[in-house]
């Protein structure tokens, strides 16, 4: 018996030190090399409200560009999707709903206009962009609310218009971004 306990015990020590103070430790060390700690990528508004950039945030006010939508409520602490295929009875009315809302705050959109990503969520949940045509078509809506001319705020769109990491994947735009400057035109 103590042949069997004593190697088990050495071995349940050993893998707790490895585990539990050895690899956070690499995995610390390693973050203390990024720009930010390990922290994330922090941004401080005007109101002095910090945000994270990388974490997709839910905008509703008609005012705001539009997050893309997100199956966890875009809630960092556990991401993930929706897990329903395209032919699901359920999902295909959430979508529905998604559309039928996105057509109510933007009555001059044709419905067949709408990009996917303003109607379905991401494979996380917590996509902090969106493509250009979906900033684009949402463009007419924020100029109305906010009594801004549509030009400023295709040329805000553009300019911050993100190019595809490594040349491969979409353009896209930050829409906690483009909110925060949003919010500063005159």
């Amino acid at each position: 018996m103590k042949k069997e306990i004593l190697p088990s015990l050495v071995l349940t020590v050993a893998s707790m030190i490895l585990l539990c103070v050895v690899y956070p430790g690499i995995i610390w060390a390693i973050a203390q090399l990024s720009p930010n700690k390990g922290d994330g990528y922090v941004i401080k508004d005007v109101k002095g409200k910090y945000y994270y950039e990388n974490i997709g945030q839910n905008f509703t006010d008609d005012k705001y560009f539009w997050s893309r939508p997100s199956a966890v409520n875009y809630n960092a602490n556990g991401s993930g999707g929706s897990n329903k295929g395209p032919d699901n009875p359920d999902y295909l009315i959430l979508v529905k709903g998604r559309i039928d809302s996105f057509m109510v705050h933007n009555p001059d959109v044709n419905k067949a206009n709408i990009p996917a990503d303003m109607v379905t969520a991401s494979g996380s949940g917590l996509d902090p962009h969106i493509s250009m045509q979906g900033a684009e078509i949402q463009a007419t809506r924020i100029a109305k609310v906010r009594s801004i001319d549509k030009g400023k705020i295709e040329a805000l769109i553009k300019s911050h218009l993100e190019k595809p990491m490594y040349g491969m994947g979409p353009e896209r735009i930050n829409v906690l971004k483009l909110n925060l400057d949003l919010d500063n035109i005159k």
